[in-house]
């Protein structure tokens, strides 16, 4: 394999009933930062039928190309013509990175898609960066350049590991949701359209789909918002946990939570902040009852603001927090909630 002949950042934007999902512009947010790095550019790979409308919203969030594979054939996501496209597009145009969205779709296409092209897959990226590898210079051994350093927890979110694929080309990865920003839209963007069609022809890695049936779901995507109230094992109790779903509501925000709440069975997964749970990035973060694990930290340093609520002065959540306030979150919380009320009913 000739690693020379590979260039640029490409990012598979997902999209569902033709509206890009929200991964997409975050993967050519962090495309554009590692594009940067290396001199290349980024290229958005846009799968679908009927989706080539499209490009144009993907160019205004950083894509300075766009790949469209534009196919009956690929109206409802599959594996199998999705994988085929996918890798025909890498061995016709040969990229240095491949990012996808750690969602269900990218979980299932991105694996095939590596093996087939006889190259490493990370998964569950929280951190991607340009640099050298192995990160300390080893004796006798090559520290190669420009390596895409994929950072990602791991056993269970005890420790963090850096990896790197520095033998083989693309190097690939996918990137949680809500881990990596955005940019700003870029107002009357248009994109530079690749038309790229391989072909399709069923074999038997084809599955038939009989139906398709849409859920409404009632669970609130806590990445979305602006206001978190979130509690943890100091909370103490389910039944505490209607103090802080009663302040989010008189602050219009949602309830998150530790992955010890989760485990103690007092919120869901959803609601669950951290490397086994979400990346947040609200306005306000208000860290109840938490201790301040690093394993929960990383999944809401970078909010805007954060407020803690511990009886623990000692305790780690603190160094993180904006504002702090030591006391029995059973009379604060209630307290707080009260206070902001009457501040509303004044207005």
């Amino acid at each position: 394999m000739n690693l020379e002949e590979y260039k640029g950042v490409y990012i598979f934007a997902q999209q569902v009933d033709n509206q890009i999902s929200s991964i997409s512009f975050e993967l050519l947010g962090k495309a554009k930062d590692l594009a940067k790095d290396l001199n290349t550019e980024v290229t958005a790979m846009l799968l679908g039928s009927g989706v080539k409308a499209l490009a144009d919203e993907l160019a205004a969030y950083g894509a300075d190309k766009v790949i469209v594979v534009d196919d009956p054939a690929l109206k409802d996501y599959m594996t199998e013509p999705y994988a085929h496209a996918i890798c025909s597009i890498i061995n016709e145009y040969k990229p240095e990175i491949v990012l996808f969205g750690a969602t269900a779709i990218g979980r299932d296409l991105a694996p095939r898609c590596s093996a087939r092209v006889q190259t490493g897959l990370t998964a569950d990226c929280t951190v991607l960066e340009i640099g050298d590898f192995p990160l300390n210079p080893i004796p006798g051994k090559e520290q190669k350049h420009n390596q895409l350093l994929m950072t990602r927890p791991a056993f269970g979110g005890n420790t963090i590991a850096t990896i790197a694929c520095p033998d083989n080309r693309p190097q690939m990865a996918t990137v949680r949701p809500g881990v990596m920003q955005k940019i700003d839209k870029i107002a009357g963007a248009k994109a530079d359209v690749i038309e790229f069609n391989p072909g399709f022809e069923k074999n038997n890695c084809y599955v038939e789909i009989q139906d398709v049936v849409k859920i409404v779901n009632d669970t609130v995507d806590i990445s979305q918002a602006k206001i978190l109230v979130a509690g943890g094992r100091g909370v103490g109790s389910k039944e505490n946990f209607a103090m802080l779903e009663e302040l989010a509501k008189v602050l219009g925000g949602e309830v998150a939570s530790s992955r010890a709440a989760v485990d103690s069975g007092w919120t869901n997964k959803e609601q669950q902040v951290g490397q086994t749970g979400k990346t947040v990035r609200p306005h306000v973060y208000f860290a109840i009852g938490i201790s301040g694990a690093i394993q929960h930290v990383s999944g809401m340093e970078e909010s805007d603001i954060i407020i803690a609520i511990n009886k623990d002065e000692t305790a780690p959540i603190f160094d993180v927090a904006d504002y702090g306030i030591v006391g029995d979150l059973t009379k604060i919380v209630p307290l707080l909630t009260e206070k902001i009320k009457k501040q509303k009913e004044a207005k």
